[in-house]
């Protein structure tokens, strides 16, 4: 099994073998079965899933084997719904660097979006990039919800404010089980549980109809609420065994050995006054040794009068040293008293912990609710803060982005730089698929992951960065952007693009969003042209006709515009200046005919030399791309009357007439007898005929 499993997934996860019997299924359902204290799975709606029971049954007793016997905080298990969220496969998360870009993960979308101010908020945040909403009433919920949020914003700072203060919640509960919470921690959970309070206060006294529903489902938990408060220290240690943990007034036992442990000295005094009024024994004294402990010390000129309840347990020269019952009893209770206090206070605290641990469901809730009035107030702040718009999702297909900008480019520019806007208009009746030719570096990309990551957005339930939109239901986003390989899995850089787009041509549906990047590039020109060209008709003739933007640089794909009807060429503008290439990255109507890849190259800082001969052969090719008939040459062909550079450059070649002069003014110049300054002179002469 193993090494089956690692044909498949790779070497990349950690792998713990288990006996095969725990992966049968009665097994594992009873295993589910017990651990929820239930007679079915189908409450859960698993029943029929038997490949998922059989696995969460494994995990179950894997988290057993090793050591985790307390799970009480799993209260339940679900399914995630392909029907309920917007599908992006592995290649799509990865490819619009949702969660990680490879590199520091800072220019990522969930980087950008996340001003949180809490765990669970993060954390949800985290679930709502990679499993969108698809429920057109559900993500209106949250549009509208952000929206209030930016028309009150004392509404939402308040709610905010109190969410910062409620700490780790889920992470606190989870740790309550396990019995591995300490005393701050469990005061953490009350002064949470307050803030929960005044959270679900305000959000009953909204207007928006959501946030009442959120707030209707907080629960304060006031009895275990109380409790803490009423029997936990205010500022309790990190663990229950360094004592005082528990408040003074709630067990008297443990009352009377704290007052024994921290009055002892007062006691000691008391009881040797009263013994000495008693007896009239003056010089009494108390001591301590480690032989028999406490003892009550008399000169031998008062010893006649000890009493005969006194028991002698040593003699000095000038003294002798007695016990009593008193004395012995409190001796007792004080060298205890110690470890006495600790067992009663873990003992209180274990029982606390105990009850917590039926408030676990309410307080995951809680932490789960807390999440998404987090995110959603994030939203807000957001489209506030980066001028976000709400926009509008319906049911059909169109998809109209106005002034559309990136939201992770945008926020990564130079200070000073603006974004360039495009608008984006994708309709499957009229303009089901647009080729987008450019220039490299010109924005292609980038414009493709915009439309994406805004798709995405909405189905969040953010408002994006446009000045107006309208977003169709999409049940699928799917992208082959950038270049990637994987040579220890055996598959080239082509093999994994193929794969990629094999994974996209098999799942599309009219409600898809394709996204492809220079589709082809891995392999030889025709091949490339060919399998883009077929790919932009198959999507075209498909009865899904789903909606698609397709970067190239393949100029022979601008010809499908006159072929097929509903597939319309674009490109990403730029600007000739001299030798210069300015990308004014703004998309326009028509396609376009260059790459300026030599450009690119240039600015990359490419040896001037390679530069040159670059636009040697480009101009030698361009001048042989056509034959002696007057029909289009092979690159076969052209490549074959390229001519070789020539191994040394002459530098009298480019300029004849001014060199012939310098080359003269050499010829005259006796080298042999020119002083220092004299041959500075006469390069200074050279260099002005240069100019």
């Amino acid at each position: 099994y193993q090494k089956h499993f690692k044909e498949n997934f790779g070497s990349r996860f950690y792998t713990y073998t288990l006996e095969s019997w725990i992966f049968d299924l009665p097994y594992a359902t009873e295993a589910l079965l017990k651990h929820f204290q239930t007679h079915s799975l189908k409450g859960f709606g698993i029943e029929e899933m038997n490949d998922a029971v059989i696995a969460a049954g494994a995990i179950l007793h894997y988290l057993k084997d090793t050591e985790h016997p307390n799970l009480q905080h799993i209260t339940s298990i679900q399914r995630i719904d392909q029907d309920d969220y917007l599908w992006m496969d592995k290649f799509t998360i990865r490819n619009l660097e949702l969660l990680g870009n490879g590199n520091d993960n800072t220019q990522t979308l969930l980087k950008t979006l996340d001003n949180t101010v809490s765990p669970m908020g993060a954390r949800m945040l985290k679930r709502w990039i990679v499993l969108p909403l698809k429920d057109i009433r559900k993500i209106n919920e949250r549009l509208d919800l952000v929206e209030h949020f930016i028309k009150d914003a004392g509404l939402r700072n308040g709610i905010t404010q109190h969410i910062r203060q409620t700490g780790d919640v889920e992470r606190l509960v989870s740790k309550i089980p396990m019995k591995k919470i300490n005393p701050r921690e469990v005061m953490q959970i009350a002064r949470g549980l307050t803030h929960i309070a005044e959270i679900k206060k305000t959000c009953l006294g909204a207007s928006n109809e959501y946030l009442k529903r959120l707030g209707d489902a907080l629960n304060p938990c006031a009895y275990i609420l109380e409790k803490i408060t009423k029997e936990i220290a205010e500022n309790p240690p990190i663990t229950a065994a360094r004592g005082n943990v528990i408040k003074t007034g709630i067990n008297p036992d443990l009352d009377h050995l704290r007052d024994i442990a921290s009055n002892g000295k007062e006691y000691l005094t008391k009881l040797q006054q009263k013994e000495a009024e008693a007896t009239g024994i003056s010089t009494l004294k108390i001591g301590f040794n480690n032989v028999f402990g406490y003892f009550l010390e008399v000169t031998n000129s008062q010893k006649a009068k000890v009493p005969d309840a006194w028991t002698r347990k040593q003699t000095l020269a000038n003294a002798e040293r007695y016990i009593t019952p008193e004395l012995k009893e409190y001796e007792e209770q004080i060298t205890g008293a110690e470890e006495k206090i600790q067992a009663i206070e873990i003992d209180l605290y274990e029982k606390l912990l105990l009850e917590l641990q039926d408030f676990i469901s309410p307080m995951q809730v809680n932490g789960n609710i807390l999440g998404i009035i987090d995110c959603i107030a994030c939203f807000a702040n957001n489209a506030l803060q980066f001028q976000y718009k709400k926009p509008v999702l319906h049911d059909g297909h169109e998809l109209e982005l106005k002034d559309s900008r990136h939201p992770v480019i945008e926020r990564n520019l130079p200070v000073g730089e603006t974004y360039i806007t495009n608008d984006i208009f994708l309709d499957p009746s009229a303009q089901q698929i647009i080729i987008l030719t450019g220039p490299n570096m010109s924005g292609k990309s980038a414009i493709l992951r915009q439309t994406a990551l805004l798709t995405l957005m909405t189905h969040m339930g953010s408002f994006i960065p446009v000045s107006s939109a309208r977003v169709p239901l999409t049940d699928k986003i799917f992208t082959r952007v950038g270049a990637n390989d994987n040579l220890s899995g055996g598959e080239s850089t082509f093999m994994v693009e193929m794969n990629e787009t094999a994974s996209i041509i098999n799942n599309i549906t009219t409600s898809s969003l394709v996204l492809l990047d220079e589709i082809g590039r891995g392999t030889s020109t025709y091949d490339g042209i060919s399998i883009a060209w077929s790919i932009a008709e198959y999507l075209h003739n498909s009865p899904q006709a789903p909606k698609t933007l397709f970067a190239t640089h393949y100029h022979e794909l601008n010809e499908l515009e006159n072929k097929l009807t509903r597939i319309r060429n674009y490109h990403v503008t730029n600007k000739e200046v001299g030798n210069k290439i300015i990308f004014l990255r703004k998309l326009a109507p028509g396609g376009s005919t260059h790459s300026f890849g030599i450009h690119v190259a240039k600015m990359a800082g490419m040896p001037p030399a390679l530069i040159a001969r670059a636009n040697e052969v480009l101009a030698q090719l361009e001048e042989k791309n056509v034959d002696n008939s007057g029909n289009k040459a092979s690159i076969g062909e052209q490549v074959k009357k390229l001519t070789a550079p020539k191994l040394q450059l002459s530098i009298f070649d480019a300029h004849s007439e001014t060199f012939d002069e310098i080359r003269k003014s050499l010829e005259d110049t006796d080298i042999n007898r020119l002083t220092p300054v004299e041959a500075l002179l006469k390069l200074q002469e050279i260099k002005g005929m240069i100019k």
